[in-house]
């Protein structure tokens, strides 16, 4: 390697204007194959109170420091001399990339007062405009939301948030169920196979014979199954679309008869807890919505075992998993706030003591 001197400039930039970025394999891989421009595709994201990560188009991540305990010199080459270079900058510390859950707990909030309910549909110009003016749109979650595209997608999606005019929507519980059993009766009605069933026929009718907006039919097929684009036939998830309704008579009700042999409590996973009744020999179901918890680890383990003071395995993974990465992080989560226990009954965790 050749020797090279090296001289400090009048023109140095000021400490700090640069940092050094560690990329994971799978980041650093995509990177250097990737061809064209990709700033659409990466984007550092967070307010002033928030800690930044970095987003790619599927995934995010957290951004730590963590110090060098030998300073790095930013160099660049020097015009005057081949065999010189000129000191831009000293780093004492790199930026490392860590795998992290998307923070997307604030879209509750934000979206609260924008729920899109039953005869929305009709509401006259004065309203529209003034819902307009406050309403929170898709451009502005994806630069307030610190989350990728794709996980951003997702979540609209689970949470069944319509996109009406690029603003963002909840629907309402109550309407989402209407609209699903509209569907379902008219599959049924039109004899037509759940799995190959026709978009334009389906939209037209609920929203001719029930004033369903079809942009709100489309979304909400989307959310529980796949529209063939090509031939413009929806796939329906049977399974997903039996998670709506919490007690299983309604539940088969609601469905009919077509479809009740597919209803089951595992459907609903993650969104009840079971236990035996004081006043029966049966069992007793109660809400408990993983998207109502903490996303904070320590506040997350703390909510779970105030209301329960231990916890099954196979019952407490699902109230983890959203703020898990993967079963590795999932496993040191438990590791670190929980205590495990076994009997004749199996494993259990409690709150490990502080």
């Amino acid at each position: 390697m050749p020797e090279v001197d090296i001289i400090f400039s009048s023109e140095q930039a000021s400490a700090g204007s640069f940092r050094l970025l560690e990329l994971p394999p799978d980041l650093c891989k995509r990177i250097e194959s990737s061809e064209g421009d990709l700033n659409s595709s990466l984007a550092i994201k967070g307010g002033p109170e928030d800690d930044a990560v970095l987003c790619t188009s599927d995934r995010t991540y957290n951004i730590r420091s963590v110090a060098l305990s030998n300073s790095v010199l930013v160099v660049s080459s020097c015009p005057d001399g081949e065999h010189q270079v000129v000191i831009q900058d000293g780093l004492n510390e790199l930026l490392e990339l860590v795998p992290a859950v998307p923070r997307l707990r604030r879209l509750n909030a934000l979206l609260k007062e924008h729920q899109w309910e039953e005869g929305h549909e009709e509401e006259d110009d004065g309203d529209f405009s003034t819902a307009k003016r406050n309403r929170f749109t898709l451009d502005q979650a994806r630069i307030e939301l610190q989350a990728s595209e794709e996980e951003l997608a997702e979540a609209l999606k689970e949470k069944h948030i319509l996109i009406i005019d690029d603003a963002l929507r909840p629907l309402s519980p109550s309407y989402l169920h209407k609209i699903l059993e509209l569907l379902l009766m008219h599959v049924v009605s039109l004899s037509q196979p759940h799995d190959a069933a026709p978009v334009l026929e389906l939209s037209r009718s609920l929203e001719y014979d029930h004033e369903v907006k079809r942009e709100v039919t489309l979304q909400v097929m989307r959310w529980f199954g796949e529209i063939d684009a090509t031939n413009e036939l929806w796939k329906m998830d049977v399974q997903k679309i039996h998670r709506v309704d919490e007690f299983m008579v309604k539940w088969h009700t609601a469905v009919g008869d077509t479809f009740a042999s597919n209803t089951s409590l595992k459907l609903l996973t993650g969104n009840y807890l079971c236990a035996s009744s004081p006043f029966s020999s049966g069992t007793t179901l109660s809400y408990f919505p993983c998207s109502e918890l903490p996303i904070d680890p320590a506040m997350r383990f703390a909510d779970l075992f105030l209301t329960r003071a231990r916890w099954k395995a196979e019952d407490i993974v699902p109230y983890l998993s959203d703020i898990a990465v993967d079963k590795k992080d999932l496993d040191k989560l438990i590791l670190k706030y929980a205590r495990a226990l076994s009997d004749k009954d199996g494993l259990w965790y409690t709150a490990r003591a502080r």
